[in-house]
């Protein structure tokens, strides 16, 4: 996948219907997602549990854009091999989960697959300050880790503005995952990011038969950032 700095709307099939997904991701990606957002937690470094290998393997028959799958897991490196296998693009893990993150991030690309990191609310830029040459991605939580649908936590627009200096040229996206809205989005655009994850603002109102729901939510969030790019 070629770099670009565009704004691509990622929507996290959390959000969606679980006796459903094969269709949900048709119709999310129909309705213009650019990207599918799988978030995959064990039920131990976050309260959640979701997806594992086998359920990421089926959902990805069904997208045609690109897979980026979030693993809230601890520990990370014994499952990387199984997500790569089961058809991940992009393969994200947090830095708070593994002690030697560094050795993670070689682990994914070693794979083939895009790397990216993820840092909690909480934690500090500097502990991915030598890592920037390695990953491809760096993702920031603006909720605590676990559960969708909460608040938008406020000091993630001036942590999005600081990683995107860090950045400088270096070809590294910037995701912001956590109460994204078309409220919530252009600050963190013009801060810097260009990935937006978003699960219940594209799937609220919607379902796989009013598909169209979910684009007038897609386009809600592009149309709010337009301005701040």
């Amino acid at each position: 996948m070629s770099f670009d700095r565009s704004v691509k709307i990622a929507p996290s099939i959390l959000s969606a219907d679980f006796a459903d997904f094969g269709r949900e991701i048709r119709a999310i990606e129909d309705q213009g997602a650019d990207w599918v957002h799988v978030d995959v937690m064990d039920g131990h470094f976050v309260p959640a549990l979701t997806f594992g290998a086998q359920a990421v393997r089926a959902f990805r028959h069904h997208v045609k854009t690109f897979m980026d799958v979030h693993l809230m897991i601890s520990p990370v490196d014994p499952y990387i091999e199984a997500y790569a296998e089961a058809g991940a693009d992009m393969i994200t893990a947090h830095v708070e989960a593994e002690s030697h993150i560094h050795r993670t991030m070689q682990a994914i690309k070693a794979t083939g697959k895009m790397a990216g990191v993820s840092l909690n609310p909480a934690t500090p830029l500097e502990s991915i300050e030598y890592l920037l040459d390695t990953v491809d991605m760096v993702l920031l939580m603006t909720v605590n880790p676990g559960f969708g649908g909460q608040k938008f936590i406020p000091s993630g627009v001036e942590k999005t503005r600081r990683l995107r200096e860090m950045i400088g040229d270096r070809p590294i996206h910037i995701q912001v995952d956590g109460g994204i809205t078309p409220e919530t989005a252009p600050a963190v655009v013009a801060a810097g990011a260009d990935v937006l994850v978003a699960g219940s603002a594209v799937f609220r109102g919607g379902s796989v038969d009013k598909p169209e729901i979910y684009g007038k939510n897609i386009r809600a969030i592009r149309e709010a950032v337009e301005g701040a790019v």
